[in-house]
């Protein structure tokens, strides 16, 4: 299974710590976000990636290079200087994607999730990782029950960024700028998404201070 990590966002939240380096970039205990990444999913037995690029993606190409130094391949789908949000993005990049289902992550997330359990969460056309509601995310994103993420009628949680999709989700979509939600939203409708809830550690790493506090308590490496 191929993964793509997101990693175009122009990380405005994280003010002048984004003005001239890439919000995958920024170091927690040594290393950056987005290598964190890729070692937990390679350590699962992951090798095949595709990130995409936007704001100073330039940087994070070089920063990683093929993925040669860890053993993994990397390949880039680049969106010049205007991401092309999660859905405009995640289409461009189909080609390098190809036929199968393929886990997508944020680039930006730190987690302890087991990314190896989801190979298997192939029976719907998308399965989500949600986790409990975050202060920064009150109201939730979508509803779970019985293994299914429903519209309504369930129990409301966030979307954690981690997720497992069929590329035929995308196909009919014109290129451009486009969310991701609201193709979730009509997979839901069609009975074409399932879902887990994780309650281990998750943090979205979108502000400074959350930055600051999930290193504050890791060794440096």
């Amino acid at each position: 299974m191929k993964v793509m990590i997101l990693a175009a966002g122009r990380g405005q939240r994280m003010g002048s710590l984004t003005e001239h380096c890439p919000k995958p970039l920024l170091e927690i205990s040594g290393r950056s976000l987005i290598e964190h990444q890729l070692l937990a999913l390679k350590q699962q037995g992951f090798s095949e990636f595709v990130i995409n690029l936007a704001y100073l993606g330039g940087k994070i190409k070089q920063a990683l290079g093929s993925g040669e130094r860890w053993g993994v391949t990397i390949e880039y789908s680049d969106e010049g200087e205007l991401a092309l949000e999660t859905g405009g993005g995640i289409h461009k990049a189909l080609p390098l994607l190809g036929q199968e289902h393929f886990l997508l992550v944020n680039a930006d997330v730190w987690t302890d999730f087991p990314y190896a359990s989801l190979r298997d969460q192939t029976a719907k056309k998308i399965h989500l990782v949600l986790v409990d509601n975050p202060r920064h995310n009150h109201a939730g994103d979508f509803q779970l029950h019985d293994g299914r993420v429903l519209n309504e009628g369930g129990e409301c949680l966030t979307y954690s960024g981690i997720g497992v999709f069929h590329p035929s989700v995308f196909v009919a979509e014109s290129a451009g700028v486009f969310p991701l939600a609201p193709l979730i939203r009509r997979q839901i409708a069609a009975d074409q998404v399932s879902g887990q809830r994780h309650q281990g550690v998750w943090v979205d790493v979108g502000t400074p201070e959350r930055l600051a506090s999930l290193g504050s308590t890791l060794p440096s490496q």
